[in-house]
């Protein structure tokens, strides 16, 4: 018969579990010292993770900082009557009509 998540329900009566496992303190150690490497390194990637965290939201603030002051200039150069720099940059590459020519 399953358990509710579909596991076999199995008993220590069954005899498959055994209890009588031992370990000696040699085994305990090394998984001690193994748990505690894992833990430095699980510890050294949270602080890493932080850190990168921390500089990306300080690049997209910056990020952010720099677009408003663009478009503030932009702004600012279409209400003096000058064009957009995309307008005019445009209108740079286009070749001249033959009216433009004087003929």
């Amino acid at each position: 018969m399953s358990g509710p998540n579909g596991d076999l329900n199995i008993t220590i009566d069954d005899g498959i579990i055994a209890d009588d496992d031992e370990f000696d303190e040699e085994e305990y150690t090394a998984i001690n010292s193994m748990l505690d490497q894992i833990n430095f390194c699980l510890d050294d990637l949270e602080e890493r993770n932080d850190s990168l965290n921390g500089k990306l939201h300080e690049l997209l603030e910056s990020n952010r900082q720099a677009r408003q002051e663009f478009r503030a200039k932009i702004n600012e150069g279409l209400a003096e009557g000058q064009e957009h720099p995309e307008q005019s940059s445009k209108e740079d590459s286009t070749p001249p009509n033959d009216k433009d020519n004087g003929e």
